[in-house]
């Protein structure tokens, strides 16, 4: 024990069904058993020490106290970094106190004897490393949810995945898909865990873990993909810090979409740990989530550097249901960039939003001068949540360039 996070290490056994052992202090097997669904982390030391945090801050800034109650949370402390291993354990312990006492929260570590003579680096490690996660795993729940580190989650996440369980009753299903990432989003049987760890001990060598899984899934006589949609999970982009509500967002340019160039983003809705304004104006999958936004409120994206566009594109809402999106709100274009506060002189309208969304190009004369800002005002006052999916930006001389490559 490290702190308040018990961490249960696996005895030195050749066998994963003879090496699982629990330090549950307070905590009773009784009382972990009630869980509806595990959620499996494994997690190493990498470039980005807060990967695993923003996982977790997701997870539960995304389910409810009632989904809490059914949902145990199951992370495998991978590395041997001694180092590492002491720091994430007193920063989790820090900041899930309440979770662990609960038991909703568990970590667990594999020390480095506890593996195979012949296991390596790569695919062969992670292997391995799951197919601890996996045999701790079985006895917590009914089912048990895989996904990676550098996750974010979707609203009511564990909701959705019961409806969805409680929809295919009571046809067979061997592997659930929540995401087309890897092996983020796997939803199995908590009685095919033994099974499908010793298969990853077994062959640990011989393929990566996705496809093993998927192999695995063929031979618990399950053919076809089960994928549903929208999916929950998606991989964060990058993790700007966040400073008094403002992120920088620097990528790479796609050239065959939209440009985003270089910006900061700035708002005055409410932030949560889960999904920071910054995600709106990614390139990937990730969004903003806010909620109880008030008329007046806004986005507003500050390029670093002004640009001419041509076309400018905000959508809200989720992807197939559209649930979410704002019902009364316009774009605005900003000119002359301030920066004590970063902002802009002047906003002229661009268009209101239909339907939570907008796509528009601008006019030849509109493009001429260049934009610093372009912002999303709210102008009716909403209950409920707010999801801005993404603000595209399409520069004029990047489009140009496509269209001379075409």
């Amino acid at each position: 024990r490290v702190g308040m996070v018990r961490i249960a290490e696996f005895p030195r056994a050749p066998r994963l069904s003879s090496c699982l052992y629990i330090s549950t202090g307070r905590l009773s097997l009784l009382y972990l058993s009630l869980a509806w669904l595990t959620v499996g982390i494994s997690a190493v030391s990498r470039q980005d020490p807060n990967s695993l945090l923003y996982t977790l801050a997701s997870l539960y800034g995304s389910s409810s106290a009632a989904e809490q109650k059914r949902l145990t949370v199951l992370v495998h402390l991978a590395d041997s970094d001694l180092a590492w291993l002491k720091d994430t354990t007193a920063r989790i312990s820090s900041l899930y106190h309440a979770h662990i006492l609960a038991g909703q929260l568990l970590l667990i570590h594999a020390p480095p004897d506890a593996y195979p003579a012949q296991v390596g680096e790569g695919h062969s490690k992670q292997n391995v490393d799951h197919a601890f996660l996996m045999s701790f795993a079985a006895r917590l729940s009914d089912y048990f949810l895989l996904i990676g580190e550098g996750v974010f989650c979707a609203p009511n996440f564990v909701t959705h995945i019961y409806s969805k369980v409680m929809t295919l009753n009571p046809s067979p299903w061997a592997l659930l898909e929540f995401s087309n990432m890897g092996t983020t989003g796997k939803l199995f049987h908590s009685r095919d865990l033994p099974v499908l760890a010793h298969f990853l001990l077994l062959f640990h060598g011989e393929k990566p873990l996705d496809r093993l899984i998927l192999h695995f899934r063929t031979l618990l006589v399950q053919e076809n993909q089960i994928l549903s949609k929208p999916f929950l999970f998606h991989h964060r982009l990058s993790h700007p810090t966040l400073h008094d509500k403002k992120d920088t967002v620097v990528q790479k340019k796609n050239p065959y979409g939209p440009s985003n160039p270089p910006a900061s983003v700035f708002t005055d809705m409410v932030i949560s740990d889960a999904h920071f304004p910054w995600e709106a104006y990614t390139l990937d999958e990730s969004f903003f989530w806010t909620n109880s936004i008030h008329i007046g409120n806004h986005l507003t994206v500050v390029l670093n550097h002004p640009a001419r566009l041509s076309r400018v594109q905000v959508m809200t809402g989720s992807l197939v249901e559209g649930k979410y999106a704002l019902a009364k709100g316009q774009v605005e274009l900003g000119y002359g960039p301030q920066r004590m506060p970063q902002d802009c002189a002047s906003f002229e309208l661009l268009g209101w939003l239909s339907e939570g969304q907008m796509d528009r190009e601008l006019l030849q004369e509109s493009a001429a001068d260049p934009v610093s800002c372009v912002r999303l005002v709210v102008k009716a006052n909403q209950a409920g949540g707010l999801m801005i999916r993404h603000i595209y930006l399409w520069e004029k001389n990047a489009t140009k360039e496509k269209t001379d490559q075409s």
